[in-house]
């Protein structure tokens, strides 16, 4: 047995190693509340400040005041409010004297007035409390910014959804910034070509709707920092707008003239000016359910070509991807709706960069797991159009399992099954050129560009003829009746293409409007809310590196496809639940050996002292 003496000395050993361990807590806390850090190791710095809203708020030239009226009382609620003013607090860091904010909890007639006026909701807000009970609080949960004469409002937060709040936080920021300091982002769209255009209510189904959402719309009410200005290139007889930051081109149902392209090639020989297109040979007619397609490039091949980036006048299928979506039937069963004529591109970071479906490094695309190119054709790389000081790259590609159509027309009707037609290989259907490029043609009587751009100057070719709207309610909402036929409601249409519409827009309608604006960032050269942008995406799904994609070759049919499907879901199941049992089991039979083998080598050590 243990004398007193080694009792005693035992006692003083654990008394000492309790006070090292107090003494060490207490000083991690002391340095902690001196140099308080966050170590974020989330894929999108969900829990810290980015730096592009850190620096947005050092660029403001006077003092920022953020008056956050909160509600508190319920458990979700205290959450939310700990995870903003945590929030602001970054805010506070990184900007100091510029960036000062108030928690005002609105608990008298008086401060429930003063929300009211500075333009805040009240809300109720309702917990569950317990079997078919819930306690309900009456509130306000907003954000009021005052920036010299300016004031901006967040009139509610969601407080369900906390992960795009510094997203929402900075472009607010920014847009009294903007406002305040008199910055423009003018940015131009051409018309007057029958093009696809951002005013067209065909994001979502318009049957049974007063009034529906266009592209215009929401960025005029999300981001109104940026200035969307119709151009009409009037027969190429004037030069665009030397004050515009870049030129958006959509998909158009008339020729460009060679006149009208050497203006804008003259508009990109400035300089630090940008040219985003979204186009493909895929020409659809809007309101047209049989979804037949004309294969015409209108001109506008002649002149990318010329900076290096070739638009094939074919239909890509990517059989490979697989675009699905669920659809509810009538019998209340689920439809899974394919269609590879829309190339569902996923991030996947197994490939090498050279091989890699998204670029997700790349502005539009910035950390985006998957994003829809409706009706692609293919692009073609051709380096010595160029002066090698330019790069050249791809931003998205298809997966080698696709095909193209060429001719003069091809059917992109929904069907049961689809009949690809070799050869097979991975297609690019977005590239980027950017650096001080080379005129796309020599000068003329007419129009006489530099021969160089004197600045970086910046193309983006997405080859999808409907990337900025929803194929399904493009073809198949009826025609827009204007506002005097509103109470009606949505008329005509083809019902089960705006069924399919809504899952559409539901899955893939996000990514779309926040590439469109990262996109528009990279055009102006502003990309520091990158970051800031990416935190508006829900969190991706979790991904299993050990267990390979099914691989869907052209020649599968639907069959074949659900059963490869199948088997990749009873491979993920069981992972999962290997994962589950370790998780379970694991942690606490790891605990229980240490403890086994502790106590059995403290038995040995005190057996030798006592031998």
């Amino acid at each position: 047995m243990a004398t007193q003496e080694q009792k005693r000395k035992a006692m003083a050993q654990t008394g000492l190693y309790l006070a090292v361990i107090t003494a060490i807590l207490i000083a991690a806390n002391i340095l902690a509340a001196g140099m308080f850090q966050r170590i974020d190791v989330t894929k999108a710095q969900r829990h810290t400040l980015s730096e592009g809203s850190g620096r947005l708020i050092r660029s403001l030239k006077g003092p920022l005041q953020v008056d956050a009226y909160v509600q508190t009382g319920l458990a979700h609620l205290d959450v939310f409010v700990r995870d903003l003013t945590d929030l602001l607090k970054e805010y506070q860091r990184s900007g100091k004297e510029k960036f000062q904010y108030t928690i005002i909890e609105p608990n008298t007639d008086e401060l429930r007035q003063r929300a009211k006026d500075a333009g805040l909701q009240e809300t109720a807000f309702a917990a569950e409390t317990g079997e078919d009970q819930a306690a309900i609080s009456q509130g306000y949960m907003g954000l009021v910014f005052k920036y010299g004469s300016e004031k901006a409002v967040i009139p509610y937060l969601q407080p369900a959804r906390n992960e795009g709040l510094e997203f929402w936080i900075s472009n607010k920021v920014r847009e009294i910034r903007d406002k305040a300091d008199d910055i423009k982002h003018r940015i131009g769209v051409v018309t007057g070509k029958d093009e696809l255009k951002l005013t067209d209510q065909n994001l979502i189904a318009r049957q049974g709707r007063q009034g529906s959402p266009s592209m215009k719309s929401i960025l005029e009410q999300a981001f109104p920092y940026y200035k969307i200005e119709d151009i009409d290139l009037k027969g190429g007889d004037q030069p665009i707008d030397a004050d515009l930051a870049g030129l958006v081109i959509t998909q158009p149902q008339k020729e460009y003239s060679e006149k009208e392209l050497r203006r804008i090639d003259e508009f990109l020989m400035r300089g630090d000016k940008a040219l985003a297109l979204y186009v493909s040979a895929v020409n659809i007619k809007p309101q047209d359910a049989t979804m037949m397609a004309t294969l015409d490039l209108h001109g506008l091949d002649k002149l990318v070509s010329g900076y290096g980036i070739d638009i094939k006048k074919n239909a890509v299928f990517d059989h490979g991807a697989q675009f699905r979506i669920p659809v509810m039937t009538a019998s209340g069963a689920v439809a899974w709706i394919r269609h590879p004529g829309l190339a569902h591109v996923v991030n996947d970071p197994r490939f090498d960069e050279k091989e890699r479906p998204l670029d997700t490094s790349f502005a539009g695309f910035f950390r985006m797991d998957e994003v829809a190119f409706p009706f692609p054709s293919s692009l073609e790389l051709l380096p010595s159009k160029q002066p090698s000081d330019v790069k050249l790259y791809a931003v998205a590609r298809t997966t080698p399992a696709s095909s193209v159509e060429t001719g003069t027309s091809v059917s992109m009707k929904l069907r049961d099954q689809w009949s690809p037609k070799p050869p097979h290989e991975s297609r690019i259907i977005a590239a980027v050129a950017e650096g001080k490029l080379k005129s796309a043609f020599s000068p003329n009587a007419d129009v006489k560009p530099n021969e160089r751009a004197p600045k970086p100057s910046r193309v983006l070719v997405i080859s999808s003829s409907q990337f900025l709207t929803n194929p399904f309610a493009y073809a198949g909402n009826g025609p827009e009746m204007g506002p005097q036929f509103q109470m009606f409601g949505g008329v005509g249409g083809d019902q089960q293409l705006q069924m399919i519409a809504q899952p559409y827009a539901q899955k893939f309608l996000t990514n779309t409007i926040l590439s469109f604006k990262n996109t528009l960032d990279w055009m102006s050269g502003d990309v520091d809310l990158l970051a800031a942008s990416a935190k508006i995406l829900g969190d991706p799904n979790l991904s299993y590196a050990s267990i390979d994609k099914p691989s869907v070759s052209a020649t599968d049919d639907e069959a074949a496809a659900h059963k490869k499907d199948e088997e990749f879901r009873g491979k993920r199941r069981s992972l999962q639940r290997q994962v589950q049992w370790t998780v379970t089991l694991g942690a606490p039979l790891a605990f229980a050996f240490f403890g086994i083998g502790r106590w059995r080598w403290r038995n040995q050590r005190r057996d030798q002292r006592n031998a």
